[in-house]
């Protein structure tokens, strides 16, 4: 059975909206703000996890960010993002933009159960911001994974913000990542010990 795992960059106020700039937002390009070393650090965390993992799960307008921009690269990590089975959910999308991919065209709930069923290992989750509260609210989420970004914004949509109904969160691990990030990982449950690495 497939594990959902979440894996996103937020500001330390919660927003995933806009994080390079390119949808002209205000606050927009906070990714950006953190240091050289600090996002080499990130790269080599998020490097990791997509060789560990199985295949992702995206919404459509995240199929299509990415698609700009990992298809023209190589390397290890984007030959592994560009290869792995990719499954898009959306109502109106024919042809997927990204590599490998297929479209999830039914009621989100059952299709994503459905994929947990099929894959074996992680499916992981990145950006997406108006799929991941469906997923929350459904129970369908095993991990979230948080790469928090010293920045506060004030305003910009929220990974969480539209999640329905108190979800209970278990801290598991604590992490720096360079020396101005923090990698928080969560599971399903109460609140219980956490390690810090």
């Amino acid at each position: 059975m497939g594990k959902i795992v979440i894996s996103e960059n937020v500001t330390l106020d919660g927003v995933v909206q806009d994080p390079m700039g390119d949808e002209g937002s205000e606050g927009g390009g906070w990714f950006l703000r953190s240091s050289e070393a600090d996002r080499g650090e990130w790269a080599e965390l998020e490097r990791k996890e997509a060789l560990e993992a199985e295949a992702l799960l995206l919404g459509r307008r995240s199929d299509e960010w990415f698609a700009t921009r990992w298809l023209t690269r190589s390397g290890e990590w984007a030959d592994r993002l560009n290869g792995m089975p990719k499954y898009v959910v959306s109502a109106t999308l024919d042809t997927p933009r990204w590599s490998n991919a297929t479209v999830l065209r039914g009621e989100v709930v059952e299709e994503v159960s459905a994929l947990k069923q099929r894959v074996e290992g992680e499916i992981v989750v990145y950006a997406s911001s108006r799929l991941v509260p469906t997923l929350l609210e459904h129970d369908l989420v095993d991990e979230l994974r948080l790469t928090v970004h010293p920045v506060l914004l004030g305003t910009g949509r929220r990974l969480l913000g539209e999640a329905g109904g108190v979800i209970p969160l278990r801290l598991v691990d604590t992490r720096l990542v360079g020396e101005g990030l923090v990698l928080l990982t969560y599971r399903r449950g109460t609140a219980g010990p956490a390690g810090l690495s």
